[in-house]
C-alpha cells in the first residue's frame, strides 16, 4: 500500500543549492529580473528536462523555486508520466490569475498521488496522456469553474488526469486498485478525466 500518512510520504530530500547545482540554475534570479527568462530555461534545462513553451511570465513568478522543484520530481523515478507533465498542470492562467507551483513545505504531498497515477497506467499498460490538473493555490483555485473552496488540490494531494483510453476505465480501474489496497482516497468520474487523491478517506464521486 502506497504511505499517505502525515511525515511519512516517501519523498526525495533535496537541498536548495544541491538542486542549482544539477540544473546550473545558480544565474537564474539575475535572468528573471532582466525579462530573459525564457531563454535562461532553454539554455540551462536542454539536456534535462525541455521546459522550452512554458510560458516565460509563469516561469518569471517561480524563480529559481521551479529548478528545484523539477530536481524534487524527478526524484520520484515515476515512469509511466513526466516531470513535465506535472510543471505543465501548475502552469496555467485562468481569469487573469497565474496558478503556482507548490509551496515547498506541500511538496511531499503529492508524492503518493504520483504513485498511484503511476500504478494505473501500469495497470492498463498505457502512459499518461495528461495531468489536467494537480496544485492549485488559493486565488487561481477560486477561478477556476466547479471548483471548491476546500477543494483537495490546494492541498497538493490531488490530480485530474487523462490517459489515452476512456475516463470510465481508468476510473473503474483507479478504484479496483484502491479497493485491493493500494491507496485511501477519492476517485472521483468525469467525462473527460477522473480525480485521483490521496487524501487517507476512500470518497467515490
Amino acid at each position: 500500500m502506497i504511505d499517505t500518512s502525515s511525515g511519512q510520504l516517501p519523498a526525495p530530500a533535496l537541498s536548495r543549492r544541491k538542486a542549482l547545482a544539477t540544473f546550473g540554475l545558480t544565474g537564474l534570479a539575475l535572468a528573471v529580473s532582466s525579462g530573459s527568462v525564457k531563454a535562461a530555461f532553454l539554455q540551462k534545462f536542454s539536456s534535462n528536462i525541455d521546459l522550452a513553451d512554458l510560458p516565460p511570465e509563469w516561469c518569471a513568478r517561480q524563480g529559481s523555486l521551479l529548478a528545484e522543484y523539477a530536481t524534487y520530481l524527478s526524484a520520484i523515478k515515476l515512469s509511466r508520466l513526466t516531470v513535465r507533465q506535472v510543471i505543465d498542470a501548475h502552469a496555467k492562467e485562468h481569469q487573469g490569475v497565474w496558478n503556482s507551483i507548490p509551496p515547498k513545505i506541500y511538496w511531499r504531498q503529492i508524492v503518493p498521488t504520483l504513485q498511484v497515477i503511476d500504478r494505473v497506467a501500469a495497470e492498463m499498460n498505457i502512459p499518461v496522456k495528461e495531468i489536467v490538473s494537480a496544485y492549485r493555490n488559493p486565488a487561481y483555485n477560486a477561478r477556476c469553474p466547479g471548483a471548491k473552496s476546500a477543494s483537495w488540490h490546494q492541498a497538493n494531494v490531488a490530480c485530474d488526469v487523462v490517459f489515452h483510453t476512456s475516463a470510465s476505465t481508468v476510473t473503474a480501474v483507479t478504484r479496483n486498485l484502491r479497493d485491493r489496497g493500494l491507496f485511501k482516497g477519492g476517485v472521483g468520474g468525469y467525462p473527460g478525466f477522473t480525480h485521483i487523491d490521496t487524501r487517507g478517506v476512500n470518497v467515490n464521486w
